[in-house]
């Protein structure tokens, strides 16, 4: 008789799986959003969001920054800050969301494709000075998933080149590098507050910075001009060929992010709780591991939490055949993240557009990004569902040989 679930076997978990309600909602913020409503100040650089800006910097550990609507124009603000424009090139990983691509191919720059360390899944700095050249003008390392790019190395080949780094912490909010948070050992850093993220506004972003003429130029870009403490309809001149936009977020946004800032260090120990529990459950499996944290993250961002099973014990396996086996068993595991930016059918970029450097592909991403699996981190949440699917995964991953023989005939 088969053990699988998906083969006839027997259900391990018959019960819901607890997940965090994602985005949460509460009274207390609901009360915020009444008052930023019957106050009437709703944009142009609210008390609100001034507010806000304030305590996000602090928590982070630098002295400037700036909201803005999301964090796609956070990136192209800051790489627009910095000079980039048409001609350069800004080096980029291979695995991330496509935004942190976008970015730079919206100012007229080419993206620069680099491979990805098979354990942390972010930028690797050992292929990363090959792929400077003349027209470099910056790099942007991802804290992808919530694992922490290798800054120390990262930032060191920057340096001796004089190439700004932008963090790309779109993943990361909560997590700290080496004592510091992330996004402040950069020139800037850029998070994200889409809905699925840590703490989430439905849309929204924000640079940081303690380089103050960055944060200023930062602020021009996303403000039509305008500088810092400027009101509607007051004249403003931006410098001269600084091409200006309206990239503002809202008060009501910032109202929802200040509320969620208060706990996210709370969770974000209990996702690491959780993640170790996962962790210890499956270490001892053949072929079975988890994405990595980086080396001096204390703690990890948690945005998600990712198996590979990149072992041969898995050849013939596709993931989506052990995603089923694991949704069959009762697990929240996704088909997980993203693949090679490059081969993504919404980048659309003709190849004469972007340059994979040292080839035609990044190896580790295109053979990872077909080995791994995720759940989202509000699943991290609960200590039973993180036993659950650590255990799961262990059932699915110990009977390889059965799936395999599934998979041959499916």
């Amino acid at each position: 008789m088969a053990n699988l679930a998906i083969l006839g076997g027997e259900k391990l978990f018959g019960e819901p799986y607890k997940n965090l309600t994602w985005p949460p909602r509460d009274l207390n913020t609901a009360e915020r959003l009444k008052e930023v409503y019957m106050s009437g100040a709703w944009s142009f650089n609210s008390p609100t969001e001034e507010q806000f800006e304030r305590e996000f910097a602090a928590f982070h550990g630098t002295k400037y920054a700036v909201f803005m609507a999301n964090g796609t124009v956070t990136l192209e603000a800051s790489l627009q800050a910095l000079g980039v424009g048409k001609g350069d090139e800004v080096i980029v990983p291979a695995l991330t969301w496509m935004a942190t691509a976008l970015a730079p191919y919206y100012l007229g720059a080419t993206p620069v494709f680099v491979d990805i360390e098979p354990t942390t899944l972010c930028l690797d700095p050992a292929q990363l000075e090959a792929a400077i050249t003349s027209k470099t003008k910056a790099i942007i390392p991802v804290h992808v998933y919530g694992s922490t790019a290798d800054l120390e190395k990262i930032l060191a080949i920057a340096d001796k080149h004089n190439i700004p780094v932008v963090e790309d912490c779109a993943h990361m909010q909560g997590g700290f590098w080496n004592g510091k948070g992330v996004g402040s050992r950069g020139k800037v850093g850029s998070f994200s507050f889409q809905q699925s993220k840590t703490i989430a506004s439905g849309e929204g972003g924000i640079c940081i910075t303690d380089d103050e003429e960055l944060a200023k130029k930062i602020y021009l870009i996303k403000h039509i001009g305008y500088q810092r403490g400027l009101k509607q309809g007051q004249a403003a001149k931006a410098p001269e060929g600084l091409v200006c936009h309206n990239y503002r977020a809202t008060a009501f946004q910032a109202v929802i992010l200040s509320e969620q800032l208060k706990t996210l260090h709370d969770r974000i120990r209990i996702y690491g709780e959780n993640a170790k529990i996962m962790t210890d459950m499956v270490k001892d499996i053949p072929g079975v591991r988890v994405q990595e944290p980086g080396r001096l993250a204390d703690p990890q961002g948690y945005y998600s939490f990712h198996f590979l099973f990149d072992g041969e014990e898995f050849n013939g396996i596709s993931k989506d055949v052990i995603n089923r086996a694991c949704i069959a068993e009762g697990a929240p595991i996704g088909n997980g993240g993203h693949g090679p930016v490059y081969k993504h059918a919404l980048f659309n970029l003709r190849r004469d557009e972007y340059r994979i450097a040292g080839g035609e592909t990044c190896p580790v991403c295109d053979f990872l990004s077909t080995r791994m699996l995720g759940i989202a981190h509000q699943s991290l949440y609960y200590k039973q569902t993180a036993e659950q699917i650590g255990a799961v995964v262990r059932k699915v991953a110990t009977n390889a040989d059965e799936l395999r023989e599934f998979a041959a005939e499916s």
